[in-house]
């Protein structure tokens, strides 16, 4: 038996003694997945990660990535972002309840600032909670420089440059039905899969009934109006590298004032780009 596949088994003894909904491993009662009726959502619990970097490797080989040896453990000497090539990254954190373990990568916000600071539409808000991206991107960084958790990544280097970041697994698994790679793979439920209203439930419920194990605080479920991937803690989340000065305010509303008291930049500067990107392509074809 590799290493991951005793992993896997070994999380799935594990789950079997926790509390909580779940029907099958790493997901809840999520029903009809393309259906777009609720926000899906991730809830982390970082208080069940062991550090595997499954979820890496899952991500990696899900979209083509380069493929992160696991067993290097130097990798945790220093806090990780993710990046172009990495989408998925785990940190480990030594806290006042001695090391822990967080998954990090887009938070696909309810009310996207880099959905709504897009200029061409190229990054969207789909109907069942995901935040993806267009190919129609014309590499304006408006997106990246939005982000409040530095989530939406340029490929800076590429001469027709894309985002690259997590995407909910949205285009090669949530439209056949399946969960994130990420959730599958994870041999303990840290990471758990299903609607953002029943992810909300669980949460409470293990704050609830294991009111010591964990703050009593959901990250993400207030966070900048609101997010698809929550987070529970035993430890406050700045601990863990969190911001915790976003407030619970969508960045769009907040900014929806200033755009509109400003009409060269709500009308005039977003048109001279479109048009400046539809010129550029022209000349390339």
């Amino acid at each position: 038996m590799d290493r991951r596949t005793f992993l896997k088994s070994l999380g799935i003894g594990m789950a079997g003694m926790t509390c909580g909904g779940v029907l099958t491993p790493g997901r809840l009662n999520a029903q009809g997945v393309v259906e777009g009726k609720e926000f899906l959502s991730i809830l982390i619990d970082t208080t069940r990660c062991i550090g595997c970097r499954s979820c890496e490797l899952a991500c990696a080989e899900t979209y083509g990535l380069p493929i992160p040896d696991i067993e290097d453990k130097s990798v945790f000497q220093k806090e990780r972002r993710a990046t172009e090539t990495q989408w998925t990254v785990v940190n480990r954190y030594e806290t006042s309840k001695g090391t822990v373990f967080a998954v990090k990568r887009c938070m696909h916000c309810n009310q996207p600032a880099c959905v709504a600071a897009c200029l061409v539409k190229a990054m969207r808000k789909r109907q069942e909670g995901p935040v993806t991206w267009e190919t129609n991107c014309m590499g304006c960084k408006m997106c990246s420089f939005s982000c409040p958790f530095d989530k939406a990544i340029l490929e800076y280097h590429s001469p027709t440059p894309r985002i690259r970041k997590c995407f909910l697994c949205w285009d090669k698994r949530l439209v056949k039905g399946e969960i994130p790679a990420c959730v599958e793979a994870c041999p303990t439920e840290a990471l758990l899969f299903g609607t953002r209203r029943e992810l909300i439930e669980e949460a409470r419920t293990r704050i609830y009934t294991h009111p010591d194990r964990y703050v009593h605080h959901l990250y993400g479920e207030n966070e900048v109006g609101g997010t698809s991937v929550m987070y529970l803690s035993a430890v406050p989340f700045e601990q863990l590298g969190f911001r915790t000065d976003l407030g619970t305010t969508s960045l769009p509303e907040l900014s929806t004032g200033f755009l509109y008291a400003v009409p060269i930049i709500f009308v005039l500067w977003p048109a001279f780009l479109l048009g400046l990107n539809r010129a550029t392509r022209k000349q390339e074809d």
